[in-house]
């Protein structure tokens, strides 16, 4: 057994004082964590989580649009907006997610303004996955060991290896990801995992702006996992017949703020940009879940989504169906 192994199995056990946790997760970050480290840390994170009883065929269909947080962009939840989405147009999403961390409005915030009841049982999160293909996998009622964890993680003025494990944790075990990170610095570490944890598909990408998305206003870096193969990348929106537009064009606010903004957007009542950047990302999502020849057809489904009104359809749906279960 690896030393990384070893300390994180000791963490989640709480058998380390927590001098010895945070000296742990102090000397990780400042060697740089290896996608080695990452890998085997997220692997004793899914052991120690509470699973959704879910079959093998859900498992392999599932896929997840995360990013890692910490980007500081102040943008609206466009994650949550994509995978309400792709819901719609035929893809299962298990969304595994939480509150606000690092932003005005996580995940979790943003759909509970939606109208999502967050908290149900796994039992319960399987029968919304095959009720509407959406499920919330909130991370608080999945990761019990994080109680203990936190507090050294917020005694430490630095992010953590934790910063960067959350998406890779996945309780429903999905094996296709849209996965951004805060650095570009982590793309090809975050792919490598992802390919070390057996996922068969994913996007990594990180905005050339300090997006964990992919931006409007400038290019975006990416890793494409496929089947054990790493193909990296550059995705300029302008080749794919997008109006460039500043991080400003996206800003969000409050989760009251963030959920308006994503009604809007289903309403056909938003700004270009805010279309346009869910589009973009949901397209890529898209193409990665099979659901597309190419990108392009993927930007089409996702646009006809938006303006046949069935994500708004749909949205009501998974808050419908989350509030009787």
């Amino acid at each position: 057994m690896s030393r990384t192994r070893d300390q994180f199995q000791k963490l989640f056990n709480n058998e380390l004082t927590e001098e010895a946790s945070r000296n742990f997760l102090i000397e990780l970050y400042k060697k740089g964590e290896t996608f080695e480290d990452i890998a085997e840390a997220a692997e004793v994170m899914r052991e120690h989580s509470v699973k959704l009883p879910i079959s093998e065929i859900l498992q392999e269909s599932a896929i997840d649009v995360v990013g890692t947080g910490g980007d500081k962009s102040g943008s609206f939840n466009i994650s949550t907006t994509v995978s309400l989405l792709l819901a719609s147009l035929g893809s299962v999403v298990a969304k595994h997610g939480n509150r606000s961390i690092t932003s005005n409005s996580g995940s979790a915030d943003a759909l509970e303004s939606l109208g999502v009841n967050l908290n149900l049982s796994p039992k319960k999160q399987v029968q919304m996955l095959e009720e509407t293909n959406f499920c919330f996998i909130f991370a608080i009622n999945h990761h019990p060991a994080m109680k203990h964890i936190m507090p050294i993680r917020h005694s430490i003025d630095h992010r953590t290896i934790f910063n960067i494990l959350g998406p890779l944790t996945n309780p429903a075990g999905a094996k296709k990801y849209l996965l951004g990170v805060f650095s570009p610095d982590y793309i090809t570490r975050m792919a490598k995992a992802l390919v070390a944890l057996k996922a068969t598909k994913a996007f990594v990408v990180s905005s050339d702006d300090g997006m964990d998305e992919i931006s409007l206003a400038t290019t975006t870096q990416f890793a494409y996992v496929e089947n054990g193969t790493i193909s990296p990348g550059i995705i300029d929106p302008e080749s794919f017949g997008f109006k460039l537009a500043p991080k400003e064009a996206i800003l969000g606010g409050t989760a009251s703020d963030n959920a308006t903004i994503t009604r809007n957007i289903f309403a056909n009542a938003s700004t270009d940009a805010q279309r346009d950047v869910v589009i973009i990302n949901a397209g890529f999502a898209l193409f990665t879940d099979g659901k597309a020849r190419d990108i392009q057809e993927a930007f089409e489904m996702a646009r006809m989504g938006i303006e046949s009104g069935k994500a708004k359809e749909h949205l009501d749906k998974i808050a419908k169906i989350s509030n009787q279960l």
